[in-house]
């Protein structure tokens, strides 16, 4: 069983928020599968299907971001055989262009609240994580980024969105069925440039996260 988990915030005034990056992932993926949410028993909707004869389960915590770690933890009970390699946390990250992706096996929080709570409460920093840069390459102050990840994408970001959901949905596919290894080899990259390389140098730790350092608020 693979479990795909997109972050968002649950709610009408989120939904074209770029903090909702990964639930408008999911509800594509879902569709191209054929795969329909449903109320779990938690605070979560979730989506049960199977993709070349791999199992999988999609989830959306409805917790808000800040508390996405209880559904994930809800979810890991009800499958306690399922590894956290297995898991794959797609998430927004400001500070990486739109169009850039990033994959990596494990790592910190990098100031993201929504992650910070999947590792608290799974108590492991060891999740794959899959972030989805919605930035525009400008550098932002404390009380800018928080408007900008709350606000909704403008028009031409969300048709540029929208003609990468096509990517995103390959990378989650390949992530369910090819070895780690392969999805990083193959997604880690900016498909919006002809040269990944702006990118590489901003992210260049072991862990692969960028360092955010302030806090969402508490609906966030």
């Amino acid at each position: 069983m693979k479990i795909i988990v997109g972050l968002g915030n649950p709610g009408n005034k989120y939904t074209l928020t770029r903090h909702n990056a990964g639930f408008i992932i999911l509800d594509y993926l879902a569709d191209y599968l054929k795969s329909d949410f449903k109320p779990g028993k938690g605070e979560y909707y979730y989506a049960l299907g199977s993709f070349k004869g791999e199992e999988f389960l999609l989830l959306k915590p409805t917790t808000y971001m800040n508390n996405s770690g209880l559904a994930v933890k809800d979810i890991l009970d009800l499958y306690p055989d399922t590894d956290l390699n297995d898991v794959l946390i797609i998430f927004d990250d400001f500070q990486l262009t739109l169009g850039t992706v990033r994959i990596r096996e494990r790592g910190s929080d990098g100031g993201h609240n929504g992650i910070a709570s999947v590792i608290y409460h799974l108590n492991s920093m060891d999740v794959p994580r899959m972030r989805i840069g919605i930035g525009t390459g400008d550098v932002m102050k404390k009380d800018e980024f928080v408007d900008f990840v709350l606000s909704n994408f403008t028009e031409s970001e969300f048709e540029t969105l929208k003609s990468l959901l096509p990517v995103y949905k390959d990378c989650v596919l390949s992530f369910i069925k090819e070895p780690f290894k392969n999805v990083m080899n193959r997604f880690n990259k900016n498909f919006l440039a002809k040269e990944d390389v702006k990118e590489d140098k901003k992210d260049n730790s072991q862990d692969g996260l960028t360092q955010q350092t302030s806090e969402v608020p508490s609906d966030d």
